[in-house]
């Protein structure tokens, strides 16, 4: 896993303030996050070895962020503390639908360069899959995923935060795992619906992925491969905040497909994992153990 390493800076509030407006807020919270430490999270409690390659800033937050993937399993060998630089954060805001807008701050994470590279490399050994996410350099990204694919390893990439990609990145990703947004800043259209998911899962195909996922959050998921594509509905329950939901599903994917499972049972997992993250507040604290994930699955 190279991916970003954040503490998010959460507020709560009945809606999301207009242009120059102030609403108040009823909660404040801090917890660790970032999209790669959350996926090392969710694939770690899915039960499978994982190893997090990143940095993290010489202020009060990286211990803590460190700790914290410790804490639940992680490999944290490959995570180094970036001097004189600040950790990522995300400041988030949730309104009563919990739905989220957030802002990020890269900090540490978009200096991760060549040693991180190295590292990544050497997890590999022992390692079938890869997951990236553009938290840290594009290029870095770029630069690793080739690695892993010559050796052979699955990349799946997460292409989040909205950055620009370049066209040779894309036969290098196995599979991409795009949401609605994320989604329609790669085909150039909205992705709104099941419709315009296949119809951008099929241009996903064409500019060179081998599997396109895209998420559509309560709408369910749609995957295609150049053999075709399928839908998987949405598992229903009740949501209470939606961050994080799309780094379950990741994590839950990546494990999946590890194990050997077929594209379909996959997707199936991953979009139980993520309807699971959106039934509990906070980001790493929301990713689901794997009994909770067979058991809604074996319920819906």
């Amino acid at each position: 896993m190279l991916g970003g390493i954040n503490m998010d800076l959460v507020t709560i509030s009945p809606r999301f303030p207009q242009p120059g407006e102030t609403v108040v807020g009823s909660r404040f919270l801090t917890y660790p996050g970032g999209k790669g430490a959350n996926q090392a999270v969710a694939a770690a409690r899915m039960g499978t070895p994982t190893t997090m390659v990143g940095r993290v800033g010489d202020d009060v937050f990286g211990p803590q962020l460190i700790d914290t993937l410790a804490a639940s399993g992680i490999n944290v060998d490959g995570i180094a503390i970036a001097p004189d630089t600040t950790s990522g954060i995300a400041v988030i805001s949730i309104d009563e639908s919990a739905q989220n807008q957030i802002i990020q701050v890269l900090g540490a994470n978009i200096t991760c360069g060549e040693a991180e590279a190295g590292r990544v490399l050497l997890a590999l050994a022992d390692a079938s899959t890869l997951l990236l996410q553009l938290e840290v350099s594009v290029d870095l990204s770029l630069q690793v995923a080739k690695e892993a694919y010559a050796l052979g390893k699955t990349v799946i990439l997460d292409p989040g935060p909205v950055r620009p990609i370049p066209p040779e990145f894309f036969p290098f990703c196995s599979v991409i795992t795009p949401n609605e947004t994320e989604a329609q800043a790669l085909v150039g259209f909205p992705v709104v619906d099941a419709t315009t998911a296949a119809q951008a899962a099929e241009q996903l195909l064409d500019i060179g992925v081998g599997v396109a996922v895209v998420k559509l959050g309560a709408q369910g998921v749609y995957y295609a491969t150049a053999d075709g594509g399928d839908f998987v509905p949405p598992f229903p329950v009740e949501a209470v905040d939606s961050v994080a939901a799309g780094d379950a599903f990741n994590g839950a994917l990546a494990v999946s497909l590890a194990e050997g499972a077929t594209l379909d049972q996959s997707v199936r997992m991953a979009a139980a994992a993520g309807a699971l993250a959106v039934t509990k507040s906070g980001a790493q604290d929301s990713m689901p153990f794997r009994a909770e994930v067979e058991e809604l699955m074996v319920g819906a």
